[in-house]
């Protein structure tokens, strides 16, 4: 089995990385090779297979050819430019989250061995005047430029697949929390801010009041659902290759709560309560009532609890703790 993660330097392409890794096969297959990709060159995992690392411009043809082997067999495509970024820079987002997606696509087309491709998109594909809940076959209406470039890769994705040009899944990310490492430029950043710096002693700032609501996933059960996403056999996804990974909705109130109950009351106290116009605008235009029936029941899962993201955040990113 050869596998590429293009994104494979960002935080889920290195938790997904080092999940294969201790695990060495995928699809009851055994794991011969991974190449991690990105566009700086991405941090090494321990692994006992072959490992490769490269920098990849997917905006650039010649640089996705030069990355994507012939002999590849899973290609997990979650390099993009997030959603605050892709609103303040309508080409760059464009250049990246739709061309650089089709050039990924193109490769492998060209390729002639239908590998299979994991995309990851955003729930920022809901939005405007649909009416809630959101389920399976709720009409995708996206508010930002952002799930925009996001839909049009779910669009392709679909029909790369259904001219057998590729094996695609794609999965509608919720917003991942408690995300370690330094803040992106997500307009949900926030949502992994305010626990991660305090339950590191710093402060953080809320733009948002205690009652607004969203839709999350942790890091850990996020990289479950990708391992699985890639070994369900394509003929179970039917017609519809896109769908929403199975997250929870918590209001943010909720969410403080369940740090205080494992980590005591010292690190809420570290939150400021400061609007930012900014980002409420792009939140504004976000959807919750989401129900995502079909990737349940093609086996992937949603966490039981916040209390489960904080513990897997301590366990996992903050040794010692």
């Amino acid at each position: 089995m050869n596998i590429l993660i293009i994104g494979g330097g960002g935080m889920v392409g290195q938790k997904l990385a080092k999940k294969l890794a201790a695990r060495g096969e995928l699809d009851g297959k055994p794991i011969a090779k991974l190449t991690l990709a990105d566009i700086n060159d991405p941090a090494r995992i321990e692994a006992p297979f072959s490992t490769r690392y490269t920098t990849c411009d997917i905006s650039d043809r010649a640089s996705v050819d030069a990355t994507i082997p012939a002999d590849v067999d899973v290609i997990y495509l979650l390099a993009a430019v997030v959603s605050a970024h892709a609103e303040e820079d309508f080409d760059f987002g464009y250049k990246i989250n739709m061309y650089g997606t089709i050039n990924v696509l193109e490769r492998a087309r060209a390729l002639g061995t239908k590998p299979k491709l994991v995309f990851t998109s955003s729930i920022a594909v809901f939005g405007g005047e649909v009416p809630q809940p959101y389920d399976d076959n709720s009409a995708l209406n996206p508010q930002i430029s952002y799930g925009a470039q996001k839909l049009i890769g779910e669009l392709l994705v679909e029909d790369y697949s259904r001219k057998g040009f590729i094996d695609g899944r794609g999965f509608r990310l919720p917003t991942i929390s408690v995300r370690p490492g330094a803040p992106n430029r997500a307009a949900s950043g926030f949502m992994s801010s305010i626990f991660r710096e305090p339950l590191q002693g710093l402060p953080a700032n809320c733009p948002v009041d205690k009652d607004f609501p969203h839709f999350y996933l942790s890091p850990r059960q996020c990289v479950e659902n990708l391992v699985t996403a890639a070994e369900i056999d394509g003929a179970a996804f039917g017609k519809r290759r896109c769908m929403t990974m199975p997250g929870r909705v918590w209001t943010i109130g909720q969410m403080i709560d369940a740090m205080t109950a494992v980590a005591g009351p010292e690190p809420a106290k570290l939150i400021t309560w400061n609007p930012q116009p900014e980002i409420q605008t792009i939140l504004d235009g976000w959807r919750l009532d989401l129900r995502p029936q079909k990737a349940a029941a093609l086996g992937l899962k949603a966490d039981e609890s916040f209390e489960d993201n904080i513990r897997y955040f301590l366990e996992d990113d903050l040794p010692g703790q």
